[in-house]
């Protein structure tokens, strides 16, 4: 049976009208109708505030938006995904990484126990190396951990580790990632081999980058002495492929499980995460966890109109298939959050970025904006001006911490100061007399500030959402992380897409391999197009 479109349900030609009618609407008038606007337009769960009331959206539209999302059965996706049914139908899988974090699971205990072992297991490497109770081979206690992964199990790990920095301990924790060798290199010239640990997280154990990035760092220790038995001092493993990690060097008690049931954008949660747990401590990581569930438990149980991952689908929903809007802008406030919009790309564009419904029918709608964006007063000086006067429309979150763990209140105060100031100037912007005056007012000629006028006008209506949290902390970015997982997947289904597979993932990786057998000699006979062979005969003149 064909999946129901987005475009196929009752009320999106209504909701099109609407949306044109409303493109002539000024969000400032809103509030001049609606004095109680500010109050009302705003959401929490989980610690996590959201304050849509800037967005080009009133009461009957937003109603129009939740009749959609019922249409579109949103109402039982919550229970869908978190009691294991197999919303992943293309690979026959669940989506389970919600179980990562969860403390009970009624019909999944089976798996729960997988979890919870491994979370045991993550437990006590975490607390032996920041109770500096594991040694290398020369006897040395162990002061740095090096995550090696691509993709899922970099970006999450990465992420964390880096926004809580405040709550870290005495093991430094370091990613690589990129093939390219001088990402490995740069990050080993300061590391010493008797006091590393690495981490080595490939689910079949033979991600090219990785294998490639873990067999330099086994002939590095190798060369500082480390015999091969040494290797399980210095080498763990986050995979299912046991049989090749233990022909790498790495024994089989240091491997922890990977499941089919949890894609790779979503494995933070588990022993992907380990470098993080290591960096923070247990009972952070068990904070971190804990945030997300009760995001979790929100999205189960809150009812549509005061769901928040929901509203957030539905306002990507609203822009990017009403308005045409082909992006969405994620802005974090805090420097530690810089690798916030990165983590994203990935969560959301993999996840929705599909051609066709679960069916596999072409779609006829847009589905996966893409997702872009940078820390702070960073994106004011550079692309900020595309989102005040250019052409786009782009959707924006301003993520903010409403405190700061520098202690430098006054630093943070200007801080706050200009993301309220970049949210406001997007929603007001400035009339042509407006901009008339102001130049006048600094002097310049009425005349010549008629020309110039244009220049300084600025449209305003430029939807955008703050998403605040009292305090950056474990728990707040655990309820953040777990808020756009869940409003990736409400997208998902509205636009009748599987958000769980990445087949388009999968077709670089295999030319990727033929390409190298060519460049490698193994491959003679192979040939691709005549521009990748030009480009391939390049580089092998280039290494005479």
């Amino acid at each position: 049976m064909a999946a129901t479109l987005l475009s196929q349900l009752p009320s999106f030609g209504k909701l099109s009208d609407m949306a044109l009618a409303m493109s002539d609407s000024s969000v400032n008038d809103l509030f001049t109708t609606d004095p109680e606007r500010a109050s009302r337009y705003i959401l929490d769960a989980a610690g996590i505030t959201l304050d849509y009331s800037k967005h080009l959206l009133d009461d009957t539209a937003l109603a129009a938006l939740y009749t959609l999302a019922r249409e579109a059965d949103l109402e039982h996706a919550a229970t869908a995904l978190l009691d294991g049914t197999e919303v992943n139908n293309t690979e026959a899988r669940p989506a389970l990484h919600s179980l990562l974090r969860a403390t009970s699971a009624p019909g999944l205990e089976d798996k729960l126990a997988q979890v919870q072992r491994s979370r045991a297991t993550m437990r006590d490497w975490a607390e032996r190396l920041n109770n500096s109770q594991h040694l290398g081979f020369s006897g040395a206690v162990i002061t740095d951990v090096v995550n090696i992964g691509i993709g899922g199990s970099d970006l999450g790990p990465r992420l964390v580790t880096e926004a809580l920095r405040p709550f870290q301990g005495d093991v430094a924790c370091h990613y690589v990632a990129n093939v390219d060798p001088a990402d490995l290199q740069n990050t080993l010239r300061d590391l010493n081999p008797d006091t590393t640990l690495f981490i080595v997280c490939s689910k079949s154990f033979r991600t090219e980058e990785t294998l490639t990035n873990s067999l330099v760092a086994r002939e590095w220790m190798l060369n500082a002495g480390a015999s091969e038995a040494d290797l399980a001092m210095h080498f763990l493993a986050i995979t299912t492929n046991l049989e090749a990690a233990t022909e790498f060097g790495i024994d089989a008690d240091n491997c922890l499980p990977m499941w089919d049931w949890v894609g790779g954008r979503y494995s933070v949660w588990s022993a992907v995460g380990l470098s993080c747990a290591i960096a923070v401590g247990w009972d952070n990581f068990e904070q971190f966890l804990a945030g997300a569930a009760a995001m979790d438990q929100h999205f189960a149980e809150a009812p549509l109109e005061q769901n928040l991952p929901v509203l957030l689908s539905l306002l990507e929903v609203w822009y990017c298939n009403f308005f045409g809007a082909g992006n969405h802008v994620v802005l974090p406030y805090d420097n530690a959050l810089q690798r916030f919009p990165d983590f994203l790309q990935q969560l959301t564009m993999e996840s929705n970025g599909k051609g066709v419904s679960k069916s596999g029918q072409p779609v006829d709608h847009a589905t996966g904006p893409v997702l872009w964006g940078s820390a702070g007063t960073m994106g004011q000086h550079s692309f900020h001006q595309l989102l005040h006067q250019g052409t786009e429309l782009c959707p924006t979150d301003f993520i903010l911490p409403l405190t700061t763990h520098t202690g430098m209140t006054e630093q943070h105060r200007r801080l706050v100061a200009n993301c309220l100031a970049q949210s406001r100037t997007m929603m007001v912007g400035r009339s042509l007399q407006e901009a008339h005056a102001s130049l006048v007012e600094r002097g310049v000629d009425p005349a010549r500030a008629e020309e110039l006028a244009p220049h300084l006008a600025m449209q305003g209506n430029r939807p955008n959402s703050v998403i605040t949290m009292e305090a950056l902390t474990p728990t707040t970015l655990g309820a953040l992380i777990a808020l756009y997982e869940h409003r990736t997947y409400c997208s998902g289904v509205m636009w009748g897409i599987n958000s769980f597979d990445q087949w388009g993932v999968e077709l670089g990786k295999e030319i990727g391999v033929q390409i190298l057998r060519i460049m490698a000699g193994e491959s003679t006979n192979a040939a691709m197009d005549p521009a990748t062979d030009r480009l391939i005969a390049a580089w092998q003149k280039a290494q005479d």
